[in-house]
């Protein structure tokens, strides 16, 4: 090999070093920790709403859903819920760009999608309790609408103690564009909360 063949081949071999992005970074742990997590927590919620579809199959006194619970109000949970994912990823643009109040603007919004989202739930459920008479003790149609709301509620209530923290950490100037990966992190585990919310609507309220 001539001596400019072997200088071709060393700088094409370092362009592709360069263009290999390094595995264990502490971004990359951060996002693989977070994906561990949500895969384990997806196998809980898959295993909750099979539960569910399989005591109602069995069940030919199953209630229907409508006549207790709320699609209006739940709709409107669902499509706060949705707008707080677009806000999430306009805050995740925001700190990505070095815009700091496009960040902190589109966080707030995300973390009041998720505050007015646990709100109406809450009256939902006293609504439920005190009006339709719902207990958790009552039979599996109350059991299980509770558990797998309410588990996915105690989500939705870390999703916004986690982005109030990252909004803090914006306002006191402590999450620059450098370290955009904690938003990414967030944004995942949010975009996770609002889809088994859809799954938890289409199968238990809608169907």
């Amino acid at each position: 090999m001539s001596e400019a063949a072997a200088v071709k081949t060393h700088d094409r071999g370092a362009v592709h070093a360069d263009q290999l992005e390094p595995s264990l970074t502490p971004g990359n742990l951060g996002k693989l920790g977070m994906w561990t997590f949500l895969v384990g927590d997806a196998m809980t919620f898959g295993a909750g709403i099979a539960a569910y579809g399989a005591l109602r199959i069995n069940n030919p006194n199953w209630p229907t859903p409508a006549d207790y619970l709320g699609i209006t109000t739940t709709a409107i949970m669902t499509f706060i819920l949705i707008c707080s994912s677009v806000t999430m990823v306009e805050a995740l643009d925001g700190v990505q760009h070095g815009r700091q109040s496009k960040f902190q603007t589109f966080m707030a919004l995300t973390v009041l999608g998720g505050i007015v989202f646990l709100g109406m739930q809450a009256f939902e459920w006293h609504h439920l309790i005190a009006e339709k008479g719902m207990s958790i003790q009552r039979d599996l149609f109350d059991a299980t609408f509770f558990i797998l709301t309410g588990f996915h509620g105690c989500h939705v209530f870390g999703g916004v103690v986690y982005n109030s923290v990252l909004l803090i950490r914006g306002r006191m100037g402590k999450l620059p564009q450098a370290k955009a990966g904690l938003v990414e992190i967030a944004g995942l585990y949010w975009h996770f909360v609002d889809l088994v919310w859809i799954l938890i609507f289409t199968f238990i309220y809608l169907i």
